[in-house]
């Protein structure tokens, strides 16, 4: 019997707060129609609230929720920092070093255990990581295709087209992009839509209307025939 396809992908955004969460969630539960087991990663995240005794992220607990295995949580959060900073400033405070190859160890384990997993990344692309590294090299060190989240407001044609030109000078795919519509109040989304879909050369995933409480379950994400595998 033929081995199972398995896929992974990286998401990242043009900036912090653009909805990169949402968007793992949603392509986790879209993915959950072609693959058995998925599976959310959050490599790094800053930023934690105390739940029922214990230290916990919100984007890690919505990955969770989305995801349909449960994994050791040293595999999909390996490095947990409480402050809601800058991962290389977080760290420093918290007296951790991230350490990339430590987290790609991590992602090849989750890949063994999962047929399908999505990596959220911290802050933009570029978000440092250390004094030295980023989140690009992070990405770089994964090697997988990437989803970029643009968040709709003013800025972001510029933000989107930096992002991107970032991810293709890593020599990574850029494999499919969602417009997030974030600012309900900016003029001219259509026309800014349209530019970027003919500029950034990747498929639109969705376009996501501005809502004030997003549930990711109910996102239509369009994935691309080759994300697809049989459905079991």
């Amino acid at each position: 019997m033929a081995e199972r396809q398995k896929i992974s992908f990286f998401v990242t955004g043009t900036d912090t707060g653009v909805g990169k969460t949402l968007v793992s969630a949603a392509l986790l539960h879209a993915l959950a129609s072609y693959y058995p087991r998925v599976v959310g990663m959050k490599p790094v995240a800053a930023g934690t609230t105390l739940m029922d005794g214990l230290q916990a992220n919100d984007d890690v607990l919505a990955l969770r929720a989305a995801s349909s295995c449960r994994v050791p949580p040293e595999l999909d959060n390996p490095v947990l920092l409480p402050d809601a900073v800058s991962p290389h400033i977080a760290a420093a405070r918290a007296g951790v070093h991230i350490d990339i190859p430590h987290l790609v160890a991590c992602h090849r384990q989750l890949m063994l255990l999962a047929d399908a997993v999505v990596v959220e990344g911290a802050g933009g692309f570029m978000v440092p990581l250390s004094d030295t590294e980023t989140g690009a090299d992070l990405a770089q060190a994964l090697g997988l295709p990437v989803v970029l989240v643009v968040g709709l407001r003013l800025g972001c044609l510029n933000h989107a087209l930096l992002t991107a030109a970032a991810i293709r000078a890593r020599g990574l795919t850029l494999a499919g992009w969602v417009a997030n519509h974030i600012d309900p109040g900016m003029l001219a989304q259509g026309d800014n839509i349209a530019f970027l879909q003919h500029q950034l050369a990747a498929p639109l995933l969705a376009s996501i209307a501005h809502q004030s409480q997003p549930d990711p379950t109910t996102l239509n994400l369009e994935l691309p025939l080759a994300w697809q595998s049989t459905p079991y």
